[in-house]
């Protein structure tokens, strides 16, 4: 048997002779895990929490590859030490995605707490877990403040969410941060700059640099996706 044979033994959804192009739900999954990634990763505010499922099947994904792992740890045959390095390195590159993925969401709910909570909208974008998280960290937060300087302020003045004046003391993102941006059809693109406005027309596959304020709608409806 040599590497080819051992490679399909592990792949347990094989290509239909008959459908080539049949992509298996798993290298679906991580293709979509890994544009996920680095969507979160291109822009200055959170994105949206996936909400088909998928990371609940990333989850059970790992959770059978380390049971499989296990079971296969100790054997001494050559055949079996190599699938296991194989079954390793896959394990590690989903785990990789997924904690870089979530580590990037969650220093953009540290960085910009208030701004998500305080927001129907954008407290939609956490999963629940994440809004968990969100709330507890900025009751610690805010009981700590009160303890070190803001129990001295008069009530009126203790809170962290003020916008008398016109003025807010909430921070958020910079939504004028450059991205850049695949097209994924032809598309007019709107672009707002500090001295003129004008329209470009953008073709299949261009790649393009723009405020995220100005892709924001094209990667929505599907125009685009951040590279």
């Amino acid at each position: 048997m040599d590497i080819d044979d051992i490679l399909a033994s592990l792949d347990p959804h094989p290509p239909s002779s008959s459908s080539p192009s049949l992509i298996p739900p798993e290298t679906r999954d991580l293709q979509a895990l890994t544009r996920h990634w680095v969507a979160e990763r291109s822009t200055p505010e959170l994105l949206s929490w996936p909400s088909d499922g998928l990371f609940e099947r990333i989850n059970d994904k790992i959770k059978r590859q380390i049971e499989k792992v296990e079971e296969m740890t100790g054997d001494m045959d050559p055949k079996t030490n190599f699938a296991l390095i194989v079954i390793q390195t896959e394990l590690e590159r989903w785990k990789f995605l997924v904690r870089s993925y979530l580590r990037c969401r969650v220093g953009k709910i540290d960085k910009h707490l208030l701004h998500y909570i305080s927001n129907d909208a954008l407290r939609t974008r956490m999963s629940p877990i994440e809004e968990a998280y969100a709330r507890r960290h900025q009751l610690l937060l805010h009981n700590h403040y009160l303890n070190s300087f803001l129990g001295t302020f008069p009530p009126a003045m203790q809170n962290l969410n003020d916008t008398a004046g016109n003025i807010s003391m909430i921070d958020s993102p910079d939504l004028d941060s450059a991205v850049f941006i695949r097209l994924l059809k032809n598309a007019e693109i709107e672009c707002h700059g500090v001295d003129v406005d004008g329209v470009l027309t953008g073709k299949e596959g261009d790649i393009v640099i723009l405020r995220w304020s100005d892709a924001k709608g094209l990667v929505e409806r599907g125009d685009a996706e951040l590279v």
